[in-house]
């Protein structure tokens, strides 16, 4: 699995002019999902995130997690993470999960996050959505269950 996280000061997700998830503060996460992860890899991705200590502490140093500062999360499934563009310039994603596996492991990323007590904002599995974000910092930090 990856993620793409970035600190926000707000986020949301719009579905055909409908705002279906937001947040105040936090994590901006878009999720994607191979072919050959497992639940482990969910698991083990969502106890990273909710640890990451990238949220600035009373001395403007980055030392605090999101579970530190009550921040929220909005996640977004995102397939194109997997992305193959060595071949010409139309990318193929045949990396990524097949839509299946691909909404267990997302949901079951969502649920994690929420077991270590953090409130998660969704957009819509496979849905064509519109995502708006004020990046804080900006810090953005891409993780890969692959290179943990």
């Amino acid at each position: 699995m990856r993620i793409i996280a970035q600190r926000v000061s707000n986020a949301s997700v719009t579905i055909a002019g409908r705002e279906v998830g937001a947040i105040a503060g936090g994590f901006m996460v878009l999720v994607g999902v191979g072919p050959h992860d497992t639940a482990a890899d969910a698991d083990k991705l969502a106890t990273k995130l909710a640890k990451l200590r990238v949220f600035s502490d009373d001395a403007g140093k980055m030392n605090l997690s999101i579970q530190d500062v009550g921040g929220a999360i909005l996640s977004v499934s995102q397939f194109t993470l997997y992305a193959d563009t060595k071949k010409g310039n139309r990318p193929s994603f045949t990396g990524a999960a097949g839509p299946e596996l691909g909404r267990q492991l997302y949901q079951r990323f969502n649920d994690q996050l929420r077991e270590h007590g953090l409130t998660v904002a969704t957009g819509e599995f496979g849905a064509d959505m519109q995502v708006a974000l004020v990046n804080d910092g900006p810090v953005t930090i891409m993780l890969d269950t692959e290179a943990m």
